[in-house]
C-alpha cells in the first residue's frame, strides 16, 4: 500500500464516495448520519470545498496506484490559531484490511505537520472501532483517555478515545 496518493476531494470522487457511504461500518463509527440523505455525499463536498477556502477544513481522496479510491482522509477541523487539527479517515470495504488506512492517516498526518503546520493532531475514535485504534497506534499516535458519552448518534451516546500525536513524538516503528 506505499503507493497511496491524496489529493483534494472533489467532484471526480463522489460516485466512489456515495458507494463508500453506504457502508455499514463508515455510517457505524462516524459522524455521517445513518442513513445518509441521496445528495448528502454532495453537501458534503460544497461543505469542504467552501472549507478549504476558508482554511478551517480539508478533505482528500486516498488513491491507489491506477487511482482506484481507497477511501477519505480527512482534516474536519482545523483551528490555525492554535495550530490543531482533528484528523479522520474512512477507508473502502474492499480496501480494509491491506494497510491503507495505515498509509492514509500516515500521509495526513505528514501533511497536517508539514503543510498546515500543526502543533497537534488529534483522533476520536469511537470505542468500539478497535481496528481504527490500531491505525492510530500504529502511526504513531497516543491514546489520552476516553470522552464519555460524546456523541449522539441514532438514539444513542457513544464514548470516545481521544488520541494525539506532536511533531516532536518519535517517529512510529514501521513494524507495529
Amino acid at each position: 500500500m506505499d503507493s497511496i496518493r491524496l489529493e483534494p476531494f472533489g467532484e471526480r470522487h463522489l460516485d466512489e464516495v456515495a458507494a463508500i457511504l453506504d457502508d455499514r461500518d463508515v455510517r457505524r463509527f462516524t459522524r455521517i448520519p445513518d442513513p445518509p440523505t441521496a445528495d448528502f455525499a454532495r453537501q458534503w463536498l460544497d461543505r469542504y470545498e467552501a472549507a478549504r477556502r476558508d482554511g478551517t477544513r480539508e478533505a482528500f481522496a486516498a488513491l491507489d496506484g491506477d487511482g482506484a479510491l481507497l477511501g477519505l482522509a480527512l482534516a474536519p477541523d482545523i483551528d490555525r490559531e492554535e495550530r490543531e487539527l482533528e484528523l479522520g479517515y474512512m477507508t473502502a470495504p474492499a480496501a480494509r484490511g491491506r494497510g491503507a488506512a495505515t498509509r492514509m492517516l500516515a500521509l495526513l498526518t505528514e501533511w497536517a505537520f508539514t503543510e498546515a503546520g500543526a502543533l497537534r493532531a488529534r483522533l476520536v475514535i469511537d470505542v468500539a472501532n478497535p481496528a481504527s485504534a490500531r491505525v492510530a497506534e500504529r502511526c504513531g499516535y497516543v491514546r489520552e483517555g476516553v470522552m464519555r458519552s460524546v456523541y449522539f448518534k441514532n438514539g444513542q451516546r457513544i464514548d470516545a478515545g481521544l488520541w494525539s500525536r506532536l511533531p516532536t513524538d518519535p517517529d512510529p516503528d514501521p513494524r507495529t
